[in-house]
């Protein structure tokens, strides 16, 4: 579980990261940081630029939620709450309190 825990924790923060940068380099009427990476962002990928765009955006943020939920379950220890813990914690002090 742990490679897997690991495994999921690195592409989630690659992906956290394109989807920074995609956002990031796109142009609402070409005032965006796009033009710091050479002057007019949409010729990059052509003419259809906001559509590309706006297709790799959508399918980084589903990979994010996606990616999210599964390091949140892999991740996700057996005790639940701290209250149960140190409830657990208490009781054992109090048997070994009674036992002396």
């Amino acid at each position: 579980m742990a490679v897997l825990s690991i495994i999921l924790l690195v592409l989630f923060v690659i992906v956290s990261l394109l989807l920074i940068f995609i956002i990031a380099i796109q142009s609402e009427d070409n005032t965006g940081l796009g033009g710091v990476f050479g002057g007019n962002s949409e010729t990059a990928f052509g003419g259809r630029s906001n559509r590309v765009i706006n297709k790799i955006t959508a399918y980084l943020v589903a990979a994010f939620i996606v990616l999210a939920i599964l390091v949140a379950f892999v991740n996700k220890s057996s005790d639940t709450s701290v209250l149960s813990s140190l409830g657990q914690q208490a009781a054992a002090a109090a048997t070994e309190s009674t036992e002396n």
